[in-house]
């Protein structure tokens, strides 16, 4: 059974409503005071064009420093640290349990000003996510999730309903260039509504609320997805790589097309109509 698969809940799990207060204290603290005031020091480019602000590096050192004090036996992935050093990756295939970070998810949007970004944090023990939380500061919404628990906001636990009964009517997360291409097709059936958030948190905490429908990824990093594609299994929906049919486990950068479906018939639906 994959790493989201429903079974009996994990043993040893860090204390849940201190992580939601060590992410909440650091957004307060590292996160919310930049926003909208960043000065030009403050920013920087990474390796491959990304950027980088102090928020971002300040976030993970203090969550890092906080996470490690709950589990104190526990190491760290975070996305600044992988940016470092990649050899942080090979955690993922220790002992150790694993806080994944990623400290400000939606970078980008942080530095523009615009309200579109969260803190990301997944806690794995043998290859499995065994809990996941998503924060966005601005809307003070947090969102929590332990494996075969179910996954809950500040108003209860949440399920998926309904999908909507035809592909064309739903709403979905698709690259600009993916989405050129599928309207080139001129396939009726194909989605109409295709948005990209340029924040993976966000996206899953509306594929879980049923805001959005489905979503597509290529690249897909673990302080992205780990705690997202929890979420999303812990509601009842159904998400695999097309190539193979494959789950999503937490581990080095996978790339393929990783499709994020209401359920089993939908996600099939979704294939048909959008081919590779």
């Amino acid at each position: 059974m994959s790493a989201f698969g429903r079974r009996p809940g994990p043993e040893n799990l860090p204390p849940v409503g201190e992580v939601e207060d060590a992410i909440r204290l650091v957004a307060a603290e590292e996160i919310m005071p930049r926003f909208q005031v960043l000065e030009a020091h403050e920013v920087s480019e990474k390796e491959g064009g990304e950027i980088v602000t102090a928020a971002d590096t300040e976030s993970e050192r203090r969550l890092e420093e906080l996470l490690i004090d709950l589990v104190p036996d526990s190491v760290v992935v975070g996305e600044e640290g992988y940016a470092a050093d990649e050899r942080v990756m090979d955690r993922l295939g220790g002992e150790a349990p694993v806080w994944i970070i990623d400290p400000l998810d939606g970078t980008r949007n942080f530095a523009a000003g615009k309200e579109m970004f969260c803190v990301i944090v997944a806690f794995v023990q043998n290859g499995s996510v065994d809990a996941g939380w998503i924060y966005d500061p601005v809307a003070d919404d947090m969102m929590q999730a332990v494996r075969g628990g179910g996954v809950r906001d500040g108003r209860g636990g949440i399920l998926l309903g309904p999908p909507p009964p035809t592909t064309p009517v739903m709403r979905g997360s698709v690259g600009k260039r993916r989405r050129e291409k599928l309207i080139e097709l001129g396939d009726d059936n194909v989605p109409r509504n295709m948005v990209r958030y340029r924040c993976v948190g966000r996206e899953y905490m509306d594929l879980t609320r049923g805001n959005l429908d489905f979503a597509e990824y290529g690249s897909l990093k673990p302080w992205d997805h780990a705690a997202g594609v929890l979420f999303h299994a812990e509601a009842g929906g159904y998400a695999a790589f097309t190539a193979d049919g494959a789950r999503y486990i937490p581990g080095p950068v996978r790339r393929g097309r990783f499709l994020i479906a209401p359920d089993r018939n939908n996600w099939q639906k979704l294939m048909d109509v959008m081919p590779v």
